[in-house]
Formats: structure tokens, sequence, C-alpha cells
């Protein structure tokens, strides 16, 4: 190994590492110079001390801070490694189940978002037949008194979740018993559902779609979306359909997105009988 010493601007230069994080490394004692030159103090470190760097730069690649990679760069025994990497491993999979959670949340908002846009700006308000993919969904029956603000975001469904342990994505959904009771203003209880990331236990969750629906947006204000209602009855008395009794309103966007009633996006749906 040479003997050569390098100032800290020519480490800088070849490990691509600042003097900043030199100098830091050095108050941590994590990496410090070889020689200080007392008249200047200038810092000169010797090529051995310089690869520390690279294993350092790895320690923070796999997630491990200074405090913790310190022993390490000492020669710490196996013992000690492998206690240490198997806790980091536990750490780094807690992080990245708590990443999954966050990316799905927003992916799925997002998504919300994107086909609520391309509803208001083609105008999608047709009726038409589709099929619902096959999922689980956790669920909680509620009174209902019309106050849609009150029921889409639901302080109750929100403190039941958190008391399962569970977490929720997606639209929330409501379940009216009686398409009749909901147009007509009769309508006492709901079932709010919304899908879980979590898995949900068997007792907390219902299987949602793997069927076909009649299915309409309704764009704006929930205010006039008997409007939709109206335009879902004609189209299965013209064409004959044989429906289930319960309606569900899916809520694209709504007051979790905007305070623009205008732009509020609701797909009602019902399922046609087998």
């Amino acid at each position: 190994m040479e003997c050569e010493f390098y100032s800290i601007g020519k480490v800088e230069e070849i490990c691509k590492i600042t003097k900043k994080a030199l100098r830091y490394y050095d108050k941590m004692g994590i990496l410090s110079p070889d020689k200080i030159m007392d008249e200047n103090g200038y810092r000169y470190y010797s090529k051995k001390n310089l690869l520390s760097v690279p294993m350092i730069k790895y320690y923070k690649q796999s997630g491990f801070k200074l405090e913790e990679m310190k022993e390490f760069l000492a020669g710490a025994p196996y013992t000690l490694f492998e206690n240490s990497f198997r806790d980091k491993i536990d750490e780094l999979k807690e992080q990245e189940k708590e990443i999954h959670l966050k990316l799905r949340s927003i992916e799925d908002w997002y998504g919300l978002i994107r086909e609520a846009e391309m509803v208001l700006k083609n105008n999608v308000c047709n009726v038409s037949i589709k099929y619902i993919d096959r999922c689980q969904m956790t669920f909680l029956d509620q009174e209902y008194n019309y106050d849609y603000m009150d029921s889409i975001i639901n302080i109750e469904f929100t403190n039941y979740i958190e008391s399962i342990k569970n977490a929720i994505t997606g639209p929330v959904i409501i379940q009216f018993p009686s398409f009749k009771d909901k147009v007509e203003g009769k309508c006492k209880n709901i079932r709010i559902m919304q899908e879980t990331i979590l898995k949900c236990d068997a007792d907390k969750s219902i299987e949602y779609g793997g069927e076909m629906v009649i299915s309409c947006y309704h764009i704006g204000s929930h205010s006039t979306i008997e409007e939709t209602y109206k335009k879902i009855q004609d189209f299965i008395s013209e064409y004959g359909y044989k429906c289930d009794e319960e309606v569900y309103e899916r809520y694209v966007t709504d007051y979790w997105t905007t305070q623009d009633e205008n732009k509020f996006v609701t797909e009602v749906f019902v399922k046609i009988k087998r």
C-alpha cells in the first residue's frame, strides 16, 4: 500500500464526496484524517484510509446510520454483523410495508382523479353495461340521513378502520338496500365499503364485484343524482333487464378532492340478476 497522503480537496475529487461530509465523518469518529498540519489545519488522508469511503457509501445504501456503521468500520466480530444485519432487515421490511401502503394509496387516488378528468372532459354520462372486477372490501353498516358529505368523509368509518388496524384505498362505495327507497328519500340504512390494503379478517370483509352491472356516471352535485337514477330506470325498462334491488354509488371525486360540486363525479350502478 503506497504511503502517499491526500489533501481533503484531493479526497473530494477522488472519492466523489464533499469536504463537508468528510469533516462530519471526522466529527462522528467514522473517518478521520491521518494527520492534520498544525500550522494551517490542513487534513491529509492515506490511501488505506480512503478505502473506508466505499464501505461507508455501501453501508449508507443499505440503510445504516453513521452511528450504526462505526463499529463495522472498526472491525467488529461476525456476531455483531449478524445481529445488526438481521435487525436492519426487519427494520427495512417494515419500512417497505409503509412505503407500499403510501404508494398504493396515492396511486389509487391519482387513478380516480384521472378517471374523473376523463368523464368530465368527454361528458361521459350515458348508461352502459360493464363488468366489475372482483375484490375484497371492508364495510360498516350505518344509519343514513341523506347527508352526503357526512357519509363520504365518514368519521365513524375512519375510526372503525383504525380499530381493526387496517388501511383503506380507492373510492368510497355506498350500498343502498333499495333503489326505490333511495330515489324516494326513504332510505334509512346504508353499508359503506372500501377496499383494504392490508389483509382483512373474513368476518370484517365482503366480496365485491365479479359481476355485470348497469352503470352510469353522474356529473355534478349529489342533490341532482336522482336524474341519473331516472336514466338507469329508463334503460332497464327499455331493454327489459332484471336487476337486484340494491343500488351502489361509487364516489370517484367528491369532497375529498374538490369543493367545487360541479366537478363531482359519482358512478351509480345496479347488479344485473343472473
